[in-house]
């Protein structure tokens, strides 16, 4: 397959419509502990290194990490598993609880104890790894809490992922309940699978399996595109899934699907820094694109491309909407600039810069021609802030306020223009006439109207004053308008 500039633009405005996704998560979770520190010296009781520890930190792992990796996209996920009655469980709850986009639905099994990972970093290099585990099924009780809990969420949900790390939760039958849920509320069912036995996930819709878990599946060699493909065709045909996506490492993907042909996807050429969790991106990435209604081999280049990310970074790792969008901009050179936002990117960043401590600004306009006046106008707002968002108005909310003809710079023009200057710290495009709606979700710090309005007049002052915030009027440049610029190019022609 050659993905072409065309097909990139097509797929680039999909990308939004995953932060309105609802997806369904189910399978193992884990808590994975992360000790990082420096190696200086060997012991002298044995040769190996002595890890001095720096810094710790711990997130969700298996299934908890294409959570992750659901809500860093902007979807609304729901999480279904089950914990021990211990500590690490208890590091899981709390851990959730930051999530804003994540809803855990967490049973908790006293027999069981809650899987813990812990790796050991020196000098970005994995020391060991020191893992604390069961894998047996589900007892019959358990089993039945899960199910029933997770029948009653299906119909609220586009999508359902098993997430099976083979720990136990998915053995036992339940991946079977699941699938027969899901099929009776009308949502497709995606699976990572493990292990040799897939009949366990009979009639899923989509299967994502690397090379070597589709080898060991079904016993056949998976080195050449014919030979996965084939091995991927008796999956479909022995257990009646309607898609298999083989992972292949550098070699890329292979969508098989039930009822046409075999596509081959290449790999993105990067630095793999480290493999982990590459498959829970790739899993999160097509389940939030099929909810968004792309079409399967929309979302696995969407999956490619996402899982390219995530093995140049360290650790457990999640891909967002800003890095897969610039990923693809890159590599097929499409104009862009790291400064425009879509709003949940936009608000995410907002929380990180308030977090920091750093005062919001926000200004608005059609920035159409780009003039010393309007250079002026954000040289103050960005002057009254620590970080200034400017609001751009779409071509269509553009034509309704200026006319037919207008605007003369299309909306991706405008703002990339805008994204250039030092000034701006981010741009977001809005389709109404005023920015009142984006004012309220954004709720700035300091709002900035040039002069000629009254601070009555200007839209959204009460709701920026009323959040305590502040609103400045800055000085005009006399004799500069984009109308006007355009009447003295249409003088001298």
């Amino acid at each position: 397959m050659t993905i072409t500039v065309d097909m990139i633009e097509q797929l680039l405005p999909r990308l939004s419509l995953m932060t309105g996704a609802r997806t369904l998560v189910i399978g193992d979770v884990m808590l994975d502990r992360y000790v990082y520190g420096s190696v200086e010296r060997i012991s002298p009781e044995a040769p190996v290194p002595v890890l001095t520890i720096e810094r710790e930190i711990a997130m969700p792992g298996g299934a908890g990490n294409v959570a992750r990796n659901l809500a860093t996209l902007g979807a609304k996920t729901s999480f279904g598993s089950v914990l021990g009655s211990d500590a690490a469980a208890a590091d899981l709850t709390r851990i959730f609880a930051t999530e804003s986009l994540i809803t855990p639905h967490l049973v908790i099994d006293p027999t069981r104890h809650t899987t813990v990972k812990t790796r050991f970093v020196g000098a970005s290099q994995q020391l060991l790894r020191v893992d604390h585990e069961q894998r047996e099924a589900l007892n019959e009780v358990t089993q039945r809490a899960l199910l029933k809990l997770i029948e009653e969420l299906t119909t609220e949900h586009d999508v359902m992922i098993l997430s099976d790390y083979d720990k136990g939760l998915l053995k036992g039958g339940l991946a079977g309940g699941l699938i027969s849920v899901a099929r009776r509320a009308g949502i497709k069912v995606l699976v990572d699978p493990k292990g040799r036995d897939y009949s366990r996930y009979r009639g899923a819709d989509i299967l994502t399996p690397n090379r070597q878990e589709l080898a060991e599946a079904t016993g056949m060699a998976t080195l050449d595109n014919n030979q996965v493909e084939a091995a991927a065709r008796k999956l479909i045909s022995e257990f009646d899934f309607g898609a298999v996506l083989a992972t292949r490492g550098a070699l890329g993907m292979a969508l098989v699907q039930r009822d046409g042909p075999a596509t081959h996807i290449p790999a993105r050429v990067v630095e793999v820094f480290d493999v982990s969790g590459a498959g829970d991106t790739v899993i999160a990435v097509l389940a939030a694109a099929i909810a968004a209604g792309a079409p399967l081999l929309d979302a696995a280049v969407l999956a490619n491309f996402a899982a390219g990310i995530v093995v140049a970074k360290l650790g457990t790792a999640t891909c967002s909407l800003d890095e897969l969008s610039g990923a693809l901009r890159r590599e097929f050179h499409i104009p862009y600039n790291e400064k425009v936002f879509r709003l949940v990117e936009l608000q995410n960043k907002l929380e990180s810069w308030r977090h920091a401590g750093l005062r919001i600004g926000f200004t608005n306009g059609c920035f159409d021609i780009l003039h010393p006046g309007h250079i002026s106008l954000i040289r103050q707002a960005r002057s009254a802030c620590d970080r200034l968002v400017v609001a751009l108005n779409s071509d269509s909310s553009v034509r309704q306020i200026k006319g037919d003809g207008r605007p003369v710079n299309d909306e991706r023009a405008r703002a990339l223009v805008l994204a250039s200057l030092a000034d701006v710290d981010a741009v977001i495009l809005f389709e109404e006439q005023t920015p009142l709606t984006l004012i309220q979700q954004l709720l700035p710090d300091v709002l900035v109207k040039g002069a000629d309005y009254t601070e009555d007049a200007v839209i959204g002052a009460d709701v920026v004053k009323a959040h305590g915030g502040r609103v400045i009027l800055a000085d005009l440049m006399a004799g500069w308008s984009t109308t006007n610029t355009i009447a003295r190019m249409q003088e001298r022609t």
